[in-house]
């Protein structure tokens, strides 16, 4: 007879839990239909999730708030085209913030917010004027611009309060 081995959150490792709670955390802010509110989350996930999974994983988490987003229809489909260039801005975020967060948290946070911005800020114009035309070009295009560097800017802050909780177990 075959033994059937459970998973339990007791036999989970704390990093596994970590991933679950912060890719859970991810793809459900998008819910809330608030760009101002679910950026910020969504980049304040990003930004811990640098510091308490590493930067593999939280290349893993930047991909899923917009693909969700997408396939359940919060994004609408004619902003499709724009998916791949936020998932890079994810991965921007995520690249440079790792890349600088032992140096100085702030720069760090702040280069990656500012550059994300400039991604999304020019990659949506060019997108916009190739795909999207009429007078939901103008609500992309206001979507994509400052609320970007904005959201980006108070997840850093959130993440900057929030980081050592996710610290604070072991493995």
């Amino acid at each position: 007879m075959q033994q059937i081995k459970t998973i339990t959150f007791n036999n989970l490792k704390t990093e596994s839990l970590k991933l679950i709670v912060l890719l859970g955390l991810a793809i459900l802010a998008p819910l809330i239909q608030n760009q101002l509110i679910t950026g910020t989350i969504v980049n304040a996930i990003l930004f811990i999730s640098v510091f308490a999974l590493g930067f593999r994983k939280a290349l893993l988490i930047a991909f899923f708030p917009s693909l969700i987003s997408l396939g359940i229809g919060l994004l609408p489909a004619v902003m499709a085209p724009m998916t791949p260039f936020i998932i890079l801005g994810n991965i921007i975020l995520v690249s440079m913030f790792a890349m600088l967060k032992n140096k100085n948290y702030w720069l760090a946070a702040a280069s990656g917010a500012i550059i994300k911005f400039v991604w999304l800020l020019i990659t949506s114009q060019i997108i916009i004027s190739l795909f999207i035309k009429g007078a939901v070009s103008t609500k992309i295009a206001a979507m994509m611009s400052w609320p970007q560097l904005v959201t980006a800017i108070f997840g850093s802050v959130v993440a900057y309060f929030l980081k050592d909780f996710f610290l604070k177990s072991k493995n």
